[in-house]
């Protein structure tokens, strides 16, 4: 899976306005909805904050990856949003993020969607590369840290 292919820069903000994670979680499906990647925004977000209520996808090392299932979408999407200031995401290893990663796929596509989680945890593990993409200034800049990373 190759997730430069996925994410658009229309799908990236940076940087983030929420201050917490309901906010931040609603600003990334607002911007799926606003490219037009998604059936119903509403059933999308409940999707992500009914699995957030399961437990949290603050991964650790300032990442976080909130995702969820529904008939919101016809295929995976991504979006991502770098925060200025650390939020608080009740992460596992107990500090605040600043990458933020949203997946939303179709509830009948789990290969697609697990690829997508396991890809994102593997570059996440280069510490130069998550690194790179807390300075990104730009959407642009933070596809293009992504195309270049996964062409190395």
């Amino acid at each position: 899976m190759i997730l430069s292919q996925i994410l658009k820069p229309s799908c990236v903000k940076v940087p983030l306005e929420g201050k917490d994670k309901r906010s931040i979680i609603t600003e990334l499906v607002n911007l799926l909805d606003a490219g037009k990647l998604l059936l119903n925004k509403d059933v999308a977000l409940q999707a992500v904050l009914s699995r957030e209520q399961v437990r949290s996808t603050g991964i650790g090392s300032g990442i976080a990856i909130p995702h969820g299932k529904c008939n919101a979408v016809r295929e995976l999407v991504i979006a991502l949003g770098i925060a200025a200031q650390p939020i608080d995401f009740d992460s596992v290893d107990g500090k605040p993020v600043n990458i933020v990663i949203l997946l939303l796929s179709p509830v009948d596509q789990t290969g697609p969607h697990i690829q997508a989680l396991a890809r994102i945890s593997r570059l996440m593990l280069d510490e130069s590369f998550r690194n790179k993409l807390q300075k990104a200034t730009s959407a642009n800049e933070v596809c293009e840290l992504f195309t270049s990373k996964e062409n190395e």
